[in-house]
């Protein structure tokens, strides 16, 4: 039984939702995204909602009944409000900025690491420790803000590198000598 997928998706203003065969098409005054529709599953759209039904109770289909749905939720809130993620630069001497579109941090490297963000993608330097990505695609988000994390991980002794807003750095004890 898939609560997830059973529920309904209310549909705020200004949003359209449309199927094409394998995709569902959502439009928002932010902008277009599409979500996959698998064998199985149908649309069914009353008014100011929209609601997911599966053809039969197979284990494959009773799954992607709640993925699908979910990937849909994502979608609409991606259209209407947007998704962010925010992520802290730790370490002395270490900080970001904005060269035109392109996403420059001095990282302890001998080098400047250098991030050129995908279309749809929004990237802000705040206070050059803060970095905020926004987008409309809650996968496309995430990804970046691992790709940008993944340029400096944050080690566990001093916790320099670059974190996530909300992510908690277990921290190690240094070695400390014999006596």
């Amino acid at each position: 039984m898939s609560r997830i997928g059973k529920a309904e998706i209310k549909l705020p203003d200004k949003v359209e939702v449309k199927q094409d065969s394998t995709v569902i098409k959502v439009k928002g005054p932010l902008g277009e995204l599409q979500t996959p529709i698998f064998a199985g599953i149908s649309l069914k759209s009353e008014g100011g909602t929209v609601k997911l039904e599966r053809s039969s109770e197979e284990q494959n289909v009773v799954a992607l009944h709640g993925l699908t749905r979910a990937l849909l939720m994502n979608s609409v809130k991606g259209v209407t409000a947007g998704w962010e993620k925010n992520l802290e630069i730790t370490g002395v001497g270490y900080r970001a900025a904005k060269r035109g579109e392109d996403l420059v941090m001095n990282l302890g490297y001998s080098h400047e690491v250098v991030y050129k963000a995908p279309k749809g993608i929004k990237i802000e330097v705040i206070e050059q420790v803060k970095i905020k990505i926004t987008g409309i695609d809650k996968q496309l988000v995430g990804q970046v803000a691992a790709d940008i994390r993944s340029k400096r991980p944050p080690e566990p002794y001093k916790g320099k590198g670059i974190k996530y807003n909300d992510e908690f750095i277990k921290r190690k004890a240094g070695k400390t000598g014999k006596k």
